[in-house]
């Protein structure tokens, strides 16, 4: 009987690469890219040994600590000081990825009603869930290899190849960990939003907690995941043990899905859904109201999130002086110039990256909409007394409303700690206002999310594309020395850098008649085209 669960899952896992194989491609591609391209342009940056011990002093910051991790600051070579900075945010990254990609084939296709169908042919009970984890499972692996022998492969005197593998491994691991968990929320949470969002707060956790204890007390850092992946110390002492306790725990994860899969109905789910009312409100009659109800859970633990980065974010500033002090990696990054406190020219990089984040959240709400669409749900609300002009237009509502409150909850955390760190303090006005200056990009995106909506429904997705290209262009910009017109192509790139620069009303205004002109062309779009 018990051979009888994993009846055809060698062809499912098939099945499952072959809808992904894109996905995937992605997912590998831009951790390898961004993995590869750091050592490089460190390299160029420090030429020899002194460089980078002034740069290491810079990161005894406990601020930065708490972000990166700890480091050895004593033997700071170009491998120590990629894995130092990279490894631990990259970690989250793959995290995040094995969530998203192992849900969507669980939960998500339970929802949908794909596992019923499957299970209707001669397959086994397990056989999908262990399709899914073989898959993730393998993309992990890969992952481990590339990145480790690319890493290898640019031929840095102190990147050697165990330090490469361990580097690529404490990745693989990372992204069989958070596999582990997101299957074992898959069958405790009822739908494929608890499935992430139960997932996500597991790995905000484990960060968080790390960051606590290796600034506190290192040694209590080891009960977090992800303190297990600094503590490999890649290209220094390398340390496999840690991996060795990602693969294991793991594998109990793994074990601990299926025994629960085994035992449980399908489409239920072992943590009990809260009793909704008898009769709905009048607000819940709306498509707005639905439109909430369905993305309140998402959008509380996200300002929850954001308001958090900004006071991370804020508990910087007050070593900002000591930090960019003969860094010249940073002045080159964040673009630094004579005249003015480097605080002041170094808030604006951060309010472009915590606007960037702050988007994700509304554009997440906006495609909802096509979420509905796809399982078939819109027809039942079109059916009714409902317009697509009502429908759209209460999602658009949502995600405009859900970006103004991203926005200011992160200027309100960064304003916040950064004040309580500094000895003048931070005035709320400049920050706000200048953390406000970028909501006018963040509708450019939401306006583009509605016209591909309208015109383009099945590449919804390419908007992500646009914030991630955003991202990249920006953060890494000074860095990379990318020409002026590559920025041009993000709107976020047109905002003046407050406080150092004046505020444009002109430009502000422009970026907003775009983002309603997208949203009016999408409207149109959508009024006009038919429902999948």
């Amino acid at each position: 009987m018990a051979n009888n669960s994993f009846v055809k899952t060698g062809y499912l896992t098939r099945f499952i690469l072959r809808l992904d194989r894109f996905r995937i491609s992605l997912w590998l591609v831009g951790l390898t890219f961004f993995t590869l391209i750091v050592p490089v342009a460190y390299t160029g940056l420090y030429e020899n040994q002194q460089e980078r011990d002034a740069m290491a002093v810079t990161m005894e910051n406990p601020a930065m600590i708490a972000m990166v991790g700890p480091g050895n600051i004593e033997n700071y070579t170009t491998g120590v000081m990629t894995a130092h900075q990279m490894l631990l945010i990259t970690a989250v990254v793959v995290g995040i990825m094995s969530i998203l990609l192992l849900t969507r084939h669980t939960r998500a296709d339970e929802e949908d009603g794909l596992i019923e169908m499957i299970r209707s042919l001669p397959t086994g009970r397990l056989s999908y869930l262990n399709a899914s984890l073989l898959v993730i499972s393998g993309v992990s692996v890969a992952l481990a290899l590339i990145t480790g022998f690319g890493l290898y492969a640019l031929g840095i005197e102190s990147m050697d190849l165990e330090g490469s593998l361990l580097y690529g491994a404490a990745l693989g691991g990372t992204g069989l960990l958070f596999a582990g968990v997101t299957a074992v929320f898959a069958q405790l949470a009822e739908t494929s939003r608890g499935t992430i969002g139960w997932s996500i707060a597991i790995l905000l956790f484990t960060y968080l907690f790390r960051a606590i204890t290796d600034v506190s007390d290192e040694a209590l850092s080891w009960i977090s995941p992800l303190g297990w992946v600094t503590k490999t110390e890649a290209y220094d002492a390398n340390h496999w043990g840690p991996i060795f306790i990602l693969i294991g725990v793991s594998v109990l994860l793994f074990i601990l899905a299926n025994y629960l899969h085994a035992i449980r109905d399908l489409e239920r789910s072992f943590l009990p859904s809260k009793p909704g009312r008898r009769t709905a409100t009048r607000f819940l009659q709306s498509p707005i109201g639905l439109a909430i109800r369905l993305q309140r859970t998402g959008m509380i633990a996200w300002a929850v999130g954001i308001f958090l980065i900004g006071i991370s974010y804020g508990s910087v500033l007050g070593d900002m002086e000591t930090f960019f002090e003969g860094n010249e990696m940073m002045e080159q990054m964040f673009q630094l110039t004579e005249g003015g406190s480097i605080t002041e020219q170094f808030i604006p990089m951060l309010l472009i990256v915590m606007a960037i984040m702050s988007t994700i959240p509304p554009i997440m709400a906006m495609n909802k909409l096509r979420g509905e669409e796809k399982k078939d749900r819109l027809e039942h609300l079109l059916g009714r007394a409902v317009s697509r002009t009502r429908l759209m237009g209460g999602y658009v509502v949502l995600s405009v409303v859900n970006g103004f409150v991203m926005v200011s909850l992160s200027a309100i955390g960064l304003w916040s700690a950064g004040t309580a760190v500094m000895e003048e303090g931070l005035e709320f006005s400049m920050i706000y206002g200048a953390s406000m200056s970028y909501f006018p990009a963040v509708l450019v995106m939401i306006g583009l999310a509605v016209f591909l909506m309208g015109y383009f429904p099945k590449y919804t997705t390419l908007v992500w594309l646009e914030l991630f290209y955003s991202f990249i262009v920006l953060y890494l910009g000074g860095l990379m020395q990318f020409p002026e017109w590559v920025g041009k192509l993000s709107p976020f790139d047109y905002i003046p850098q407050v406080p150092s620069e004046d505020v444009s009303v002109m430009t502000l205004v422009m970026l907003t008649v775009i983002a309603i002109v997208l949203m009016v062309i999408g409207f149109i779009g959508f009024n006009k085209r038919d429902i999948d």
